[in-house]
């Protein structure tokens, strides 16, 4: 039996620290992170599901972006793919644990998963998702995919890794609330973990970046490439239907500049943009409230459009249910903005008056049916990235 650990923390001092640093001192890449108070255990009768795991590792390694992706000029500037957090299948595998476990929360009430469903691309349903003292999140959930591709994380663009991006919803106050240090002290009486973490990276010991590599290369391993478009790709789109080669071709024409900010075969998640959601910048500042400055107020990330028909509610706020009401939100009611997108304003200047694009009733027609056919049913379906404990 796993007796669960409570939540109740209190410091020894000096005795503690020098336990601490002897403990710590002789692993292979000992961080100060590791310093921590030593939590007060109460003993509760109390038994903890254990993650089913197959007897040989999934074969996340197998799973190679195609040589499109590869090929992709801007894509090729940005992949991390030769980064040093490389994909392995025992790193993904541990990834893959904590990534479904509620007991990376202060409670042990939600898990990464709780947000990013794998059967909606990753995301949420929910307009905000519910942290773990049932308080909501700050912004919409965005879809987790090929982010090899991506440099910058958040909204707001405001990590610099993927790494370092998972550790900020743990220790967020209304997220999982989780203290990082005491994440450790946790996870290392956790039975589990030591002979998962020793697969992945050598030894049994748990620190901070070990649990940021981990779920990274989980992540990392999340790789969606195998849509009804992806196939269309390999045969010039002969099962595209009517609808959907209509809306390819709108898509790809820019002329209502979908493609402009929604670019290469990932179809967007490069940069960030203000798309005019809020007359004059009102409400969320977006890249702004990080870098503070008034070019940024109101911009957000543009985020792929892959599994887009499975990751409702949209934009950062999950104010809009539906494809057909963002389209049209672009058709007729963008905002003027002082720093205004200049694919989206009528002289084609940042700032400039909002343009009215009038889509059609048709033409969204054909939109919705050709975004629909960048849904990869493979990944919502694969049990490589499913939940590992048992219901």
């Amino acid at each position: 039996m796993i007796r669960r650990v409570s939540n109740i923390y209190c410091s020894r001092g000096l005795i503690v620290l020098a336990v601490l640093f002897l403990t710590t001192s002789c692993r292979k890449d000992p961080v100060v992170e590791e310093f921590i108070d030593e939590p007060v255990i109460e003993e509760e009768e109390e038994t903890l599901k254990t993650p089913v795991l197959p007897e040989e590792p999934y074969d996340y390694e197998a799973r190679v972006y195609p040589d499109y992706f590869l090929e992709d000029p801007l894509l090729n500037l940005l992949n991390t793919l030769g980064g040093s957090n490389q994909v392995t299948n025992n790193g993904a595998t541990v990834g893959r644990v904590m990534f479904y476990d509620t007991q990376l929360s202060f409670n042990n009430t939600v898990s990464c998963a709780s947000c990013h469903h794998q059967e909606l691309g990753f995301s949420d349903n929910r307009v905000l998702s519910l942290g773990f003292e049932g308080e909501l999140s700050e912004r919409h959930s965005m879809a987790i995919l090929n982010i090899d591709f991506q440099r910058r994380f958040f909204w707001d663009t405001r990590a610099n890794s993927i790494e370092s991006q998972v550790l900020m919803p743990i220790e967020h106050p209304l997220e999982m609330g989780m203290d990082l240090g005491s994440l450790v002290y946790r996870m290392q009486r956790i039975d589990y973990y030591p002979s998962l973490f020793e697969a992945a990276f050598g030894d049994t010991a748990i620190t901070i970046t070990r649990i940021g590599l981990g779920l990274g290369q989980f992540l990392k391993a999340i790789r969606s490439y195998e849509s009804k478009y992806d196939a269309g790709l390999a045969n010039d789109f002969a099962d595209f239907t009517p609808l959907e080669e209509e809306g390819r071709a709108l898509f790809f024409s820019g002329v209502h500049s979908c493609v402009n900010c929604h670019t290469t075969v990932n179809f967007g998640g490069v940069s960030s943009h203000v798309n005019g959601l809020n007359a004059g910048g009102e409400g969320d500042p977006g890249v702004g409230g990080i870098t503070e400055d008034p070019e940024d107020m109101g911009r957000f990330k543009s985020v792929t459009l892959r599994n887009i028909e499975l990751t409702a509610p949209y934009m950062h706020d999950g104010r809009f249910e539906t494809l057909e009401d963002v389209l049209s939100f672009y058709s007729t009611d963008i905002q003027s903005h002082p720093f205004l997108d200049d694919r989206l304003t009528t002289d084609n200047s940042i700032g400039g008056p909002p343009e009215i694009l009038d889509i059609t009733p048709a033409e969204k027609a054909a939109y919705i049916a050709f975004l629909k056919t960048l849904t990869d049913w493979n990944l919502v379906e694969n049990v490589i990235y499913s939940n590992p404990f048992p219901e």
